[in-house]
């Protein structure tokens, strides 16, 4: 018995021991891909990280301690080792470093160089002897650099530390230099069909920071519900963000719950949304959506509808004949009311007016709008404009497309006052582009062709590679009910080109910011939907925004893929298991 008992004792020092000195392995083969990872796999050397070790940064820059306490936590998550914060000391393992950009050889005037906007995200990682050091010209990149650590380390389940620290990660000696391809960066949530707390919006912002994103486009009004608190209006949120049913069968059928159905957030939460997103590095791009798309807010104030109601907060899906009055000018001073305040509470460089599915029905019979149409001296051109012909448009420059212009023009030059871009959905193309309009394509790739070819800024969305309300798997019966009109695959994503090389010249090329994943919520009422919808596809999307072409192996990707979940598993997300 005595024997026994000796032997199992032997047993339970010995496993002990294993487990507490196990070791995990980085993986460099992260999503999206890094421009260029040097490692040396003739050299068996790593560096270990340990429990306790020191993290070191200028305690000075608010930005940089934010990213270091980042670290700390994305470590802790996915190993369970807990670093240590050890600000400005050099002897640290862990270095994050902000440099100054050399100036050119040969130069001798040494002015400050000025950085591209990809270069102020740009960084480099080595990994040596010493430890890991992390460097970039700006935070923004120094968060990068992190994002990357992060993604490289094992995601080990449950908590792993031993009571002795024992527990090692080995990082295999490297240097990766990255920078992204694309400035604009985008996804789109659509709250104005189904609303979403303020908490799973910060959830949405820290999935798109996973991904390297940097544009989050809320998409605030529709038809369905008005979701941003104007506080010179109190009735338009109150009251235009509530329809009293919403539809549960097919818009042929028009079956409804006779359920009312609400929600919209007020300036402070807008503002700490703002200030969420901006410590992700990420931009919040608002979106008031207009002329068209607005029977929430004709319902509050049916005397800017050219009909004068009564209106409805749409309670089903679809384009809407009820729109703005472009003739009546009480519709300017509403518009500008709201976007003054949606500039007081979004700092966003960039501001979304919609400006899609305008049916020009109530124009083409409104005396206000005909009578305003003459005044500006309006005609109907028989021209064919690139781009046109989607739902709720016209083809041609007509009158009424002209008109919507004017409008555009309006608060073009109303936002511009305040230092903001106006971006609109290619349907803004119909009656002629304002002087610094951008131009978001979403029927195709031809809108914004047209409008680069016109010099112009350009976001490519097209709906049959960005459109992730789409269902991602041939076979539906797999996926939750969405909208079904096609498919958009991981592959499909992955293989999209946003130059279209054969149509843009390489001046024209660099008319395209970027591109951007959209979200609409028509069919996607809830917060797991709408992460079901959004992953892996975003993973997908986002090597379109970071890598260049020659980089891009859909069979790489999938082969990188399974590290990625694993942490989507331990931030608890949900995802679509399948890939197409």
């Amino acid at each position: 018995m005595k024997r026994f008992f000796l032997f199992s004792t032997l047993l339970v020092f010995l496993f002990s021991s294993v487990s507490a000195d196990e070791l995990y392995e980085v993986n460099y083969n992260i999503i999206p891909l890094p421009k260029e990872v040097k490692t040396d796999p003739s050299k068996k050397v790593f560096f270990m990280l340990k429990e306790g070790t020191g993290i070191c940064y200028d305690q000075s820059n608010a930005e940089c301690t934010r990213i270091a306490q980042f670290l700390k936590e994305w470590t802790k998550e996915a190993t369970g080792l807990t670093l240590q914060l050890t600000p400005n000391d050099k002897n640290a393992k862990i270095q994050l470093r902000l440099v100054s950009p050399a100036t050119p050889k040969g130069k001798k005037n040494k002015k400050p160089v000025v950085l591209t906007e990809q270069q102020k995200e740009s960084y480099t990682m080595k990994v040596t002897e010493k430890g890991i050091e992390l460097t970039a010209f700006e935070p923004v990149g120094l968060f990068r650099a992190a994002q990357t650590l992060r993604k490289s380390m094992p995601v080990v389940k449950g908590q792993q530390t031993t009571d002795n620290g024992q527990q090692k990660v080995e990082f295999p000696f490297v240097e990766i230099s990255d920078q992204p391809r694309f400035t604009y960066r985008g996804v789109l949530l659509d709250c104005g069909r189904h609303f979403f707390s303020v908490e799973f919006i910060k959830q949405f912002l820290d999935v798109m920071a996973l991904h390297g994103c940097n544009q989050f486009h809320w998409h605030l009004t529709e038809d369905q519900g008005w979701r941003f608190e104007v506080k010179a209006l109190p009735d338009l949120a109150k009251k235009g963000s509530v329809r009293q049913k919403s539809i549960i069968a097919p818009a042929k059928v028009r079956l409804y719950d006779n359920i009312p159905y609400g929600g919209y957030y007020t300036q402070e939460e807008c503002r700490d949304v703002v200030r969420y997103a901006a410590e992700r590095y990420i931009n919040v791009v608002p979106e008031i959506d207009m002329p068209g798309h607005m029977q929430s807010a004709l319902h509050v104030f049916p005397n800017l509808g050219c009909t004068g109601g009564p209106y409805v907060v749409a309670p089903h899906w679809g384009v809407m004949r009820e729109v703005l009055c472009g003739g009546n000018p009480e519709t300017l001073t509403f518009l500008k009311t709201v976007f003054a305040e949606l500039c007081d509470v979004f700092p966003s460089p960039y501001i979304h007016i919609g400006g899609d599915e305008c049916p020009k029905e109530r124009w083409q019979k409104c005396q206000k709008c005909q009578a305003k149409i003459k005044e500006l001296g309006l005609t109907t051109e028989d021209v064919k404009v690139e781009g046109d012909g989607g739902r709720g448009s016209q083809d041609g420059r007509s009158a009424e497309n002209k008109l919507q212009s004017y409008i555009n023009h309006e608060i073009e030059q109303f936002l511009a006052a305040r230092g903001r871009s106006l971006i609109g959905w290619d349907e803004i193309l119909a009656g002629g582009l304002t002087e610094d309009a951008i131009v978001m394509s979403w029927r195709g790739t031809k809108g914004g062709v047209a409008a680069a070819k016109q010099k112009h800024r350009v976001i490519m969305s097209p709906n049959v590679f960005s459109y992730i309300d789409h269902p991602q798997l041939a076979d539906l019966s797999k996926s939750p009910r969405t909208t079904d009109s096609y498919v958009v695959s991981c592959s499909k994503i992955y293989g999209f080109e946003p130059l279209v090389p054969e149509e843009l010249t390489a001046e024209e090329g660099d008319c395209i910011l970027g591109v951007q994943a959209n979200l609409w919520t028509e069919h996607v009422a809830y917060p797991e939907h709408a992460l079901y919808q959004l992953l892996p596809r975003l993973a997908s999307m986002c090597e379109v925004q970071w890598c260049k072409p020659e980089q891009k192996d859909f069979e790489g990707w999938k082969k990188r893929l399974p590290q990625l979940k694993k942490l989507y598993d331990k931030m608890g997300l949900v995802y679509c298991n399948e890939v197409e």
